[in-house]
């Protein structure tokens, strides 16, 4: 495996503790924003928990029988359970396979690891299904869930998990590892972007997402200015550009917290988007502070439909109809 990441070394420190000290949580909540790594933080240490061999460090040693099971990803005492698509909910079925499998013994003297990924992607019956398995716990097992945001999850699993949370990292550490990764311009702007996760900026670095995202706020501008249709906008996000209804959603909340900011009197350092201070500082004249709040409660409540069924066209073109009256005198 490779190596952790040089922000995830206290967090390492924590789980090094439970190994040594031999008290392994029942549940282990690994929590916040995503682009931090973990997913990878999760697999190290279960990785450690089965390996036979650990080595000072709490380290799987990555030459015995387990680890090179772990590594060609055929351990059978460690499941991975997600949604068959990226976005869905982790269904009841799930959690009926993984029931079944629990049932009987870990296979290695070690432990069973399960890793949840994203945990807050359970919906209500597979929540419920999944508590069971907390409630009675079956011998030598421990579940890693993984989420962006934790408080989708029953309060009556997360009492029941130790939690970590996955704070960003420090802003120069997390430029100086940037550089090792070849991003030497724009670095604080796509961390920015961001909200600090240094994996997602360079994942936005990779993609052009400085561009793109120029691209969609001029757009956006064009709308507020009357001189674009929100229905032409809204056509050409979703059918012609490569980008994710949740993240086009995350850079919009992002231009409206720093309008708000502006209102307030902030400056530019205390924006989400400095580089866009100006555009947005003339397009504050015109808009109503209230009817702003209103439409900013909008975009949150949106985002956080994103993971049910709903049409996602239809929501950027509600989103984008009530941006054109809001922005018109």
């Amino acid at each position: 495996m490779s190596a952790l990441y040089p922000w995830q070394q206290p967090l390492w420190h924590q789980l090094q503790g439970y190994i040594q000290q031999q008290r392994i949580p029942q549940g282990l909540l690994l929590t916040g924003y995503a682009g931090q790594g973990k997913r990878q933080l999760a697999e190290h240490y279960a990785a450690a928990l089965i390996c036979e061999q650990p080595d000072a460090n709490s380290f799987a040693c990555g030459q015995c029988s387990a680890c090179h099971l772990f590594q060609a990803q055929t351990h059978p005492d460690f499941l991975l359970v997600e949604p068959d698509e990226a976005g869905k909910a982790i269904g009841i079925d799930k959690i009926r396979q993984l029931t079944v499998k629990l049932a009987l013994k870990p296979q290695f003297e070690q432990y069973r690891v399960v890793i949840f990924d994203p945990a807050d992607a359970l919906n209500t019956a597979s929540a419920n299904g999944f508590l069971k398995c907390l409630e009675e716990p079956t011998e030598r097992t421990c579940f890693i869930l993984i989420a962006e945001q934790a408080n989708k999850l029953p309060a009556t699993i997360r009492s029941r998990c130790q939690k970590i949370h996955c704070a960003v990292p420090d802003k120069q550490q997390a430029i100086n590892w940037l550089a090792t990764q070849g991003v030497k311009q724009n670095a604080e702007t796509l961390l920015k972007m961001a909200q600090g996760s240094p994996l997602l900026a360079l994942q936005y670095q990779q993609q052009g997402a400085i561009e793109l995202r120029q691209r969609y706020f001029q757009q956006w501008l064009q709308i507020a200015a009357g001189k674009a249709h929100w229905l032409e906008v809204a056509e050409q996000w979703q059918k012609t550009e490569p980008l994710e209804t949740s993240v086009l959603l995350t850079w919009l909340s992002s231009w409206l917290v720093d309008l708000i900011k502006l209102a307030q009197a902030a400056t530019v350092n205390d924006l989400l988007n400095p580089d866009l201070a100006s555009d947005l500082q003339r397009l504050l004249v015109k808009l109503d502070l209230k009817a702003l709040y209103a439409y900013y409660d909008k975009v949150l409540i949106s985002r956080a439909q994103l993971s049910t069924q709903l049409n996602k066209q239809l929501l950027i073109e509600s989103l984008l109809i009530d941006w054109s009256q809001l922005s018109q005198p």
